[in-house]
């Protein structure tokens, strides 16, 4: 079964789609039909599959998911024990909880059935820079 790594650039917090990859690396198996397993390897930033038309839709999720867990030094957090790698990172790994890890996208003639304004995004919940790894798996 065709695997691969992808590794990703994040600037902070937010949505980085990789659409484009996931595709590149279909073009380059032999298998028409399938299921693509996108899996991210981290505690503190998970996927997505969302619109990538408007960014506005970004926006607005970057800012709900930032209302709903707020940083470990406002008020609202106190009762957060894990705080020694700094107040972004346990509401990092709440969100990671709420969304998924893992997605699963059928692929028929070689390329992902996605809807029309349909993307894959790493959904970074760290504010500092990351490099993401994400794996590619395709099943026949």
């Amino acid at each position: 079964m065709p695997q691969t790594v992808i590794s990703i650039s994040t600037r902070g917090q937010g949505l980085y789609e990789f659409t484009d990859a996931a595709q590149d690396f279909l073009r380059r198996q032999s298998v028409d039909e399938g299921l693509l397993t996108v899996f991210v390897r981290h505690t503190s930033s998970s996927l997505l599959i969302q619109e990538n038309a408007d960014p506005d839709v970004q926006r607005d999720l970057k800012t709900f998911f930032s209302r709903l867990v707020p940083p470990t030094d406002d008020p609202s957090m106190r009762w957060a024990i894990h705080t020694a790698e700094g107040p972004d990172d346990m509401p990092a790994h709440i969100k990671a909880a709420l969304t998924a890890t893992s997605i699963g996208i059928p692929v028929n003639g070689g390329r992902m059935m996605l809807g029309t304004w349909q993307g894959i995004y790493l959904f970074e919940h760290r504010d500092r820079p990351h490099v993401r790894q994400v794996v590619l798996h395709l099943s026949a």
